[in-house]
């Protein structure tokens, strides 16, 4: 199982620092949308050449033109690339065959999909790497959890790994870990807690490790 840090940030140089500061303890760093709509795929550059001992995520939330789209991320120095779930399924495959060439991996966001074990049983077939459930910023705030979804993909694929994301933090990860998924995504449970936001980023490892 590993720990990925998400940096939905708005500017390069913030992403920079907080890499610096959380880099040791996690596994993947995601370089978040928000972040590469302000400033492209520059940050990822930069924080793939700043840290090339851990695995940056670019998050595109790829819709289209899924073979471009990846090789470009590939060439800025991702190592794991985000496609949405609701994509045509020509486009995911158009990733995936682009992906391997480059010896990069695809992580399939299932955000605003009804039929999870449906669609996680396609994607399975289509051999993307990670198939990821995730509990938006407006789900969240309504109350929503990506943990029965968790259960719901991980019973339905046989070869992708699975990943989680949505509002993870320390109080909740447990019954995360307990599903076991391969990757668990934490953002604002690290970078947004109060007090020594060091000592937190550690427990997290711990737990996850």
């Amino acid at each position: 199982m590993k720990l990925q840090l998400a940096l939905d940030l708005v500017d390069k140089a913030g992403v920079l620092s907080e890499a610096k500061e959380f880099a040791q303890f996690v596994d993947v760093i995601e370089v978040g949308t928000p972040i590469i709509i302000n400033e492209g795929l520059h940050a990822v550059k930069a924080l793939a050449e700043a840290h090339p001992e851990t695995t940056v995520l670019a998050d595109l939330k790829v819709m289209d033109a899924g073979g471009y789209e990846v090789s470009v991320a590939a060439a800025a120095g991702a190592k794991i690339v985000t496609i949405l779930a609701a994509a045509e399924d020509h486009t995911i495959k158009g990733a995936v065959e682009e992906a391997k060439k480059h010896g990069v991996e695809i992580l399939v966001d299932m955000i605003a999909i009804k039929d999870l074990a449906g669609r996680a049983k396609e994607l399975d077939a289509m051999g993307v790497d990670y198939i990821c459930v995730h509990t938006g910023y407006d789900g969240q705030a309504a109350g929503e959890s990506p943990l029965e979804a968790l259960k719901t993909v991980k019973a339905n694929v046989k070869n992708a790994k699975t990943a989680v994301a949505g509002g993870i933090k320390l109080d909740t990860v447990e019954g995360v870990i307990a599903a076991q998924p391969d990757l668990v995504i934490v953002g604002g449970g690290i970078t947004q807690v109060d007090g020594d936001r060091i000592a937190v980023a550690k427990k997290f490892r711990e737990l996850v490790k």
